[in-house]
């Protein structure tokens, strides 16, 4: 199994990119965003991949992101989505905004993936709910400095704030934001993140 490959990129098509590794040429199929992120030719670049073997081919996925890679893993787990139908989601959002759309029940943002219609949509949100971590995206989003670090606090008034700028920092609205957390019912013994998954249920409601 190949977890990555590290080389120069030697060419950058539509949809893949071709990685020179000590003179060798690997065609590595991506998401539309990481053939837009991805270095220019004769740039180094270190590429996450997925290995798919079927009866008639063998094909490498990569991902600039490890993080894209591991949520892939997660999707081609669900019947009916393919590797191809899920780089196609990648292509459409991001790691973060996937398990956003999943805990926020929007089917229709997934839907807008090519090849993922609204049937397969809903059904990649009643598997992921149970595979995906909303834990990961806030923590993530931490690491880059988008999100205030939440973990392990109680839901007070200060941490229902930091659940509004988590969502902020998603793209939300400050009045989306404030209006879904507001519409949840807190208990002492919740933490944030159970704030957030909540909330997100309220989200454009």
């Amino acid at each position: 199994m190949i977890t990555y490959l590290r080389g120069e990129v030697a060419a950058v098509y539509d949809g893949r990119v071709v990685l020179d590794v000590n003179g060798v040429g690997f065609q590595i199929f991506v998401s539309t965003r990481d053939a837009a992120d991805m270095p220019a030719v004769g740039e180094e670049v270190r590429i996450h991949t997925y290995m798919s073997v079927s009866e008639d081919a063998m094909r490498l996925y990569g991902f600039l992101s490890e993080d894209d890679l591991n949520v892939y893993r997660t999707m081609i787990t669900v019947s009916g989505v393919g590797p191809k139908a899920a780089l196609g989601v990648l292509g459409a959002m991001s790691a973060n905004e996937i398990r956003f759309a999943v805990f926020s029940d929007d089917y229709k943002a997934l839907s807008k993936a090519p090849g993922i219609g609204p049937k397969t949509a809903k059904k990649l949100i009643l598997e992921l709910k149970d595979k995906l971590k909303l834990e990961d995206a806030l923590e993530s989003l931490q690491q880059d400095g988008a999100a205030p670090d939440i973990s392990g606090a109680a839901a007070s008034e200060a941490e229902m704030n930091d659940a509004v700028q988590a969502l902020v920092s998603l793209g939300y609205s400050s009045a989306e934001a404030l209006r879904a957390v507001r519409k949840v019912k807190i208990t002492e013994d919740m933490q944030t993140q159970d704030v957030l998954k909540m909330a997100l249920k309220y989200i454009g409601l």
